[in-house]
């Protein structure tokens, strides 16, 4: 699942205008005021105004989906399909199917009526067509800046649907159990994200796709010059024994994707492999692709990420 990684800066303040288009019977224009307030959105793609609180709201990232979940925001539609399972409910038929995370259903998208969409990394390219139907935000994650870029995005959900005080508590408890995770990578040694995928293998470094577990939780990288793709830096069996990590941190894609037929475990488990501190020593971590993979952040994603990796560095 190909993400374009989209670099540009995103900026946090948010202008909100009020509207008013009517008046009470005592001449007061409170009323249309509230219901009419509107925020304008800064964005990977431009700015937006949006209402506040929108009625119908269609997402196509998973991420928002996951923080509107957790906020306890409805939903009219979502990329039905490939969702986790604390999120299947959205594939029942009470939502709306708007396509998929790549190829959004138009027609259905425009029957909806929708107030807002949202698009991030896999469905940012349908931004422009998007945006012809109804108000359209580009929340993509930046990786290269991972936490700013997800603390950034949590909060213009959090303007747009008035949610501010409990974004704000919600991300403060982020902040409290990073630092704990912080505490578990000081003394752990180094560590090498690898993905697998039809039984290759590819790593991450700082900086890229997964490198926030060394940007943010401060796991020392084992080597520091991965190229920081999409989809990571090629790489042997014999380039993970010379790097030799005293962790590994595991993303099996395919059981993200429901494809291939060997399992990360199975694609590493060779004598070469074995040789490695991390092998060795049993410090091999799983990373569930659910979060890490398919929703990528989101509150309760990025909560799921951080518990799993202060567990593991800490058996």
């Amino acid at each position: 699942m190909r993400s374009p990684l989209l670099q540009v800066g995103l900026v946090a303040a948010f202008a909100v205008t009020l509207t008013a288009c009517g008046t009470e019977p005592d001449g007061s224009t409170e009323s249309a005021a509230t219901e009419e307030r509107t925020v304008v959105i800064e964005h990977a793609q431009g700015s937006t105004t949006a209402p506040v609180n929108p009625e119908k709201v269609i997402t196509f990232d998973l991420a928002s989906l996951d923080t509107l979940d957790a906020l306890g925001i409805p939903v009219t539609g979502v990329a039905k399909g490939n969702l986790p399972s604390y999120l299947d409910k959205y594939n029942g038929d009470e939502f709306i199917d708007a396509g998929t995370l790549f190829e959004p259903d138009f027609e259905a998208v425009n029957a909806a009526e929708p107030d807002l969409i949202i698009v991030a990394n896999r469905s940012a390219e349908a931004y422009g067509e998007l945006s012809k139907i109804a108000p359209t935000v580009d929340l993509t994650l930046d990786w290269t800046s991972f936490k700013s870029s997800f603390v950034t995005n949590t909060e213009k959900l959090g303007t747009i649907f008035d949610k501010q005080a409990e974004v704000s508590t919600a991300l403060a408890d982020i902040d409290t159990k990073i630092s704990t995770a912080k505490e578990s990578a000081s003394d752990a040694g180094s560590g090498l994200i690898v993905l697998t995928s039809a039984g290759e293998v590819t790593a991450f470094g700082p900086g890229s796709r997964f490198g926030w577990l060394h940007d943010e939780f401060g796991v020392t990288p084992a080597i520091a010059d991965v190229e920081a793709a999409t989809h990571g830096d090629p790489v042997s069996f014999e380039f993970i024994l010379k790097t030799n990590p005293d962790w590994l941190f595991v993303v099996d894609r395919d059981a993200a994707t429901g494809e291939g037929t060997k399992t990360a475990q199975e694609v590493l488990d060779n004598e070469v492999v074995a040789r490695t501190t991390a092998w060795s020593d049993e410090q091999v971590i799983y990373l569930d692709p659910a979060p890490w993979y398919i929703v990528m952040s989101g509150l309760t994603a990025v909560n799921q990420m951080i518990d799993q990796v202060t567990t593991g560095l800490t058996k």
